[in-house]
């Protein structure tokens, strides 16, 4: 196990500029057309809907919307809320909470071809991560990626690859790496009656950014597996496998959640929670288990 280099803070100069490119980066893709004007649509691998009485029809569209939010490259607006909390965090067992606020906006480039973008933007609060260290709240470091998927499947494998971003947000020496990164990114999944199983990764490195921090050479793959009821119930099991190749560690939580899709009057929306268990993670990361809570807005006729 090893300590990680304690964090340089950020000039104030610095942040504005760099949370102005948030939330300029967040206005785009809010004014964003949706694919196929938000119909849903995922090409061979969405069944059709089928004529039924009223409350059939609602119940179907919600498992087909629970099925579309395993699908990260889905014809669908949504914008998920996650929390998390881990304790037993570094050597003074510390604890951290985590909201990552991530809209998921898809638009059409042309009859053939999707673009998503895929935001996460964390807020945290944290305290004693780093031996005696207090307390710290705030940003942390933004996730901006595109992926560039076809909209229609002959084979019934959903793909896409595109470039992903960190942009340097966190506006406390101890939330963020004060570094600019980018690399690529993929998925790759298949939907198979109710089961949708597939993974996600991407390998950044930083290329501009405090010269006095450690540089960005991350790679991260999220196999994950989910299965879907009719009443709209989605079971997902998932690792988030992180390796720092300048630090040479693993961070890799497993992760199992139950979600649920439903209405608040007019609005659809999904809702769920479940636990983490962490198999291995550096000096100053969590340690045992921890707790994920989710709620997303759904827009599918937007």
């Amino acid at each position: 196990m090893k300590t990680q280099t304690p964090f340089v803070a950020h000039r104030g100069s610095m942040l504005a500029f760099r949370a102005a490119a948030v939330a300029a980066l967040l206005l785009a893709s809010a004014c964003a057309v949706p694919a196929g004007g938000g119909a849903l649509r995922e090409g061979a691998f969405v069944a059709p809907r089928v004529e039924a009485p009223q409350a059939a029809a609602a119940g179907s569209h919600e498992e087909e919307l629970a099925m579309k939010l395993q699908n990260p490259v889905a014809d669908l607006i949504s914008v998920p809320f996650q929390l998390n909390y881990d304790g037993n965090v570094g050597p003074a067992d510390g604890e951290k909470t985590q909201l990552n606020i991530q809209p998921v906006i898809p638009m059409s480039l042309n009859e053939d071809w999707n673009v998503i973008s895929r935001t996460i933007l964390p807020i945290i609060y944290q305290n004693d991560i780093a031996g005696e260290s207090g307390s710290q709240s705030g940003l942390g470091d933004t996730l901006q990626s595109f992926f560039f998927s076809p909209k229609y499947s002959e084979t019934g494998i959903i793909w896409g690859v595109g470039p992903i971003f960190e942009i340097p947000t966190g506006n406390d020496e101890l939330l963020g790496d004060e570094k600019w990164s980018a690399g690529p990114t993929f998925v790759a999944l298949q939907q198979d009656g109710p089961w949708t199983f597939g993974a996600l990764g991407w390998w950044m490195w930083s290329y501009a950014g405090d010269s006095d921090r450690n540089n960005v050479n991350r790679s991260f793959v999220q196999p994950f597996l989910s299965y879907t009821t009719p009443e709209a119930v989605s079971y997902t099991l998932n690792s988030e496998s992180l390796y720092d190749w300048e630090l040479h560690h693993w961070s890799m939580p497993i992760n199992g959640v139950v979600t649920k899709v439903t209405r608040l009057g007019d609005q659809l929306v999904s809702f769920g929670a479940g636990l983490r268990y962490w198999i291995t993670s550096p000096d100053g990361g969590p340690d045992g288990w921890g707790v994920r809570f989710v709620f997303t807005l759904l827009y599918p006729e937007a």
